[in-house]
């Protein structure tokens, strides 16, 4: 999340007073209805404003309901539910335990540090959403627990990589907006209370929503750029909560607005269409039909469609204008601008790829299998395993008059070993054209961007690596490293002018990278060139011998499976550099008018934003 600039104006009070306002609609609404509306989204800080919507959402629940916090990393079987394994062990015959989704049947189940939370996990809770129940079948247990609940995602990203996951961000209704709040302000009062919660929860079943309210929730979403199905059947649920809340029985434009701003808003992928211009009016001609003879006073005019779409279009219009007035004004500028992605890749460019480990990194689960090879028995899945056969293979060892006197009973089919995920680091090659063609257009300015993102690197703690190729051949200028002044120096050094042996630096590239991966790292290639190969993979001249040796050394770096960025940094978008980086399945960026500073932008947005592309 970029800092505000400091030439920003001061936030609205009345703005900020609406979003609070709004803030404690949906807290109430998520009482009256937790399973059906799934739930919220708090994207804000640890704080005041967050410690107060969740102290309101307490206030406004039920006595009874449950609250329950669920961490980060927590296991399968605390979070659904499974064998409760020491009072297996005492027993002697499968106990089963209760997860927190279950515990939290009828209330909140709040997900701390949702940004971090694996699809893994998030799945899981999407499946209990969906569905209002826990099913467990594993460790010879099958159970079906009710879990009719609503989740708090605590979502503390500070930037647009760190989001909560996808699949239940689409099933829970709100994301309220928190303006931040000094511990020596006030806050809000709460217009209702946990009196008239309960009398809302007991009219819920008996409100109704008319198809003018569906149809209006529903042009909206589509106005606004909301593709999921669920958006708009989330608004008609928070409708009907919102008239329950308002003791009506009928949902009316009022409580049609409330959802559309609650629910729709935060939704936004663009704006609404502007209305169409309204048509001139026809001249009237000379010749025309005299209007017909005025009808009797007593009789009414017939109805028009006009008036017969007059009220159902108003109410359209101003659940539009609900959601449009609703949307944050970050979002609002980022549609305005057209700069807002649909699908990032969460780690492009911030780690290196998961790799599997027997030893170190974060546990991954476990699985079935003997602890050799320096790999770690996990002791509680290997008892898990065997808890559920002690009775049966208590009764074969007293059969067999072997070992009959044995608390526990664990044979070698119950062995399950640790699995283990660490990311490796990235390895970023910067492959830099120093011929005379790149020399007499862009070489100042690619050694500036080459040295804003070797800081860039130095931030992410990455290693870097710097080849450059000229007249005859390639040379390594820097091994892999971290250290950000022999890369700088290394590019100081580079002299420009001479032929341009592309064959030979992306040869050079595709070996630093096979050495690189072969150390456990992830490599990413950089090439900086304008793609006018002219001296082939022999050294001797020749533009077009060197434009095949280039194809080939790119389809041979491309079935390597190494992400290549091209930068074309020729005046004017070159077929050559477009048809290398189609050859080897890279990522290709023209830039015939950026500067240093632009041209690192531009990388560093391809490295986060997409994964290289063929």
């Amino acid at each position: 999340m970029s800092a505000v600039p400091a030439s920003a104006s001061p936030p609205d009070p009345a703005a900020v007073e609406a979003q609070r306002v709004d803030a404690l609609a949906a807290a109430a609404l998520l009482a009256v209805d937790p399973a059906g509306l799934g739930g919220a989204v708090l994207r804000a800080p640890a704080g005041p404003a967050r410690d107060d919507w969740l102290a309101a959402l307490r206030a406004l629940l039920p006595a009874d309901a449950p609250v329950r916090r669920v961490p980060l990393g927590i296991a399968d079987d605390r979070l659904l539910g499974g064998l409760d394994l020491a009072a297996t062990l005492a027993a002697g015959r499968p106990v089963a335990q209760r997860g927190v989704l279950a515990d939290a049947d009828g209330g909140i189940a709040v997900l701390a540090m949702a940004e971090r939370l694996g699809a893994d996990t998030a799945a899981r809770v999407a499946a209990v959403l969906d569905h209002g129940e826990v099913t467990v079948q594993r460790e010879g247990l099958s159970l079906a627990r009710a879990a009719r609940i609503g989740v708090v995602a605590l979502d503390e990203g500070l930037t647009d990589d760190e989001r909560t996951p996808a699949a239940l961000r689409e099933r829970l209704a709100f994301a309220p907006a928190l303006p931040p709040r000094s511990p020596r302000d006030d806050a809000l009062p709460l217009p209702w209370t946990r009196d008239d919660i309960g009398a809302a929860r007991a009219r819920l079943s008996r409100v109704r929503v008319g198809d003018d309210v569906v149809q209006a929730l529903c042009a909206a979403a589509l106005a606004l750029g909301v593709d999921s199905v669920r958006a708009p059947l989330l608004a008609v649920r928070a409708a009907r909560a919102a008239a329950a809340l308002a003791g009506r029985t009928d949902a009316d434009a009022d409580d049609a607005a409330l959802a559309a701003r609650l629910v729709l808003a935060h939704r936004a992928t663009r704006l609404p269409a502007p209305p169409p211009d309204d048509l001139p009016d026809e001249p009237a001609e000379a010749d025309a039909e005299p209007p017909p003879p005025p009808q009797d006073a007593a009789e009414p005019p017939p109805a028009t469609d006009d008036d017969a779409q007059r009220e159902p279009q108003a109410l359209e219009d101003r659940v539009l204008d609900a959601a449009e007035a609703a949307i944050p004004p970050g979002l609002l500028a980022a549609l305005l601008s057209g700069v807002m992605s649909r699908d990032r890749s969460p780690t492009g460019g911030r780690a290196g790829a998961l790799k599997q480990g027997r030893l170190r990194g974060r546990p991954a689960g476990v699985r079935r299998g003997e602890p050799r090879a320096g790999a770690r028995l996990n002791l509680i899945a290997t008892l898990r395993t065997a808890a559920p056969w002690q009775p049966l293979r208590r009764r074969e060892a007293g059969a067999r008059d072997s070992a009959a006197g044995a608390r526990l009973h664990v044979r070698r089919e119950d062995f399950h070993v640790t699995r283990f995920k660490q990311r490796s680091e990235t390895t970023t090659l910067f492959v830099v054209d120093a011929s005379g063609s790149s020399a007499l257009h862009r070489l100042a300015e690619a050694k500036g961007a080459v040295e804003l993102l070797l800081a860039d690197c130095y931030v992410r703690r990455d290693r870097v690596a710097v080849i450059g190729f000229r007249g005859a051949g390639a040379e390594l200028l820097l091994p892999p490293t971290r250290s950000l002044v022999r890369a700088k120096k290394s590019l100081a050094g580079l002299p420009g002018g001479g032929g341009t042996p592309l064959a030979a630096a992306i040869d050079s590239a595709a070996a630093l990278a096979d050495a690189v991966r072969r150390q456990g790292a992830t490599p990413l290639v950089v090439l900086l060139t304008d793609g006018r190969a002219n001296v082939a993979r022999d050294g001797r001249p020749g533009r077009a011998q060197a434009q095949a040796d280039a194809q080939a050394a790119a389809a041979r770096l491309r079935a390597t499976g190494v992400g290549v960025l091209l930068l074309d940094t020729s005046p004017q978008p070159q077929p050559t550099a477009q048809q290398l980086a189609l050859a080897m399945g890279a990522r290709y960026l023209p830039l015939p008018h950026a500067d240093a500073r632009a041209m690192s932008a531009a990388v560093q947005q391809a490295v986060r934003g997409a994964d290289p592309v063929g």
